[in-house]
């Protein structure tokens, strides 16, 4: 029975990863069709949201009938607990992936963002794809040194999101209201984004180490 019990926490770590995978692959493909102006990307990235979507809820079904057939206590209770909560973590950063694509669709043939802005969104860009791979890897490795990447890296979308927002708010903005609000939404969606893989990081480095890390993304 408990050889049983330990393939199906090992498929739950599988399915993690798989989902991880697509989130990566999802906000590659975004971030390309918003910066590039991309419709063929964005309607990809939009349609292959409700994959992920599926393949998280098939991952939140197999983890309660654990729950519930092998009433798991200690470490493995906090190992199906967590898969609940970063499996919900990974669907919302599929949701940012789509709304960035969505912005990118909604605004073609024109880009999204105001010439002045655009480096901006491509280092923002660039650091979410990065975060995302990494964190496909933390999942698979459960190398810790990843976590602390990912929450470094973080830092750095943190301070480009709030690079945006005194750009739109300063007097030499020339955008208009639209741009203002795509703009914001945008960074918005990028910054969310890593902030739900700062969250999945720490969640695996809690059960990894037993330490929890407090911070804002929590």
């Amino acid at each position: 029975m408990r050889e049983v019990f330990q393939q199906e926490l090992a498929e739950v770590q599988e399915r993690l990863v798989e989902i991880s995978r697509l989130v990566a692959i999802s906000i590659d493909k975004a971030t390309r069709a918003f910066n590039e102006s991309d419709v063929g990307l964005a309607e990809e990235v939009i349609a292959d949201d409700d994959k992920i979507d599926l393949l998280t809820v098939e991952l939140d079904e197999l983890a309660i009938t654990i729950l519930a057939r092998q009433q798991p206590v200690a470490r493995d209770l906090r190992i199906v607990v967590s898969a609940l909560r970063i499996s919900a973590s990974l669907e919302r950063m599929g949701d940012m992936s789509t709304h960035i694509a969505q912005l990118a669709r909604y605004r073609f043939p024109d880009k999204v963002i105001p010439k002045s802005l655009r480096p901006t969104f491509r280092q923002m860009g660039a650091l979410d794809v990065e975060i995302a791979n990494k964190l496909t890897e933390l999942l698979t490795t459960e190398d810790m040194h990843l976590a602390e990447t990912i929450r470094n890296e973080d830092d750095k979308v943190d301070a480009l999101h709030l690079s945006v927002f005194d750009a739109v708010l300063g007097e030499t903005w020339k955008g208009q209201a639209a741009d203002t609000v795509d703009a914001t939404l945008a960074s918005r969606y990028h910054e969310r984004f890593a902030d739900h893989a700062v969250s999945i990081a720490k969640k695996v480095q809690y059960l990894g180490t037993g330490d929890w890390h407090q911070d804002s993304n929590a």
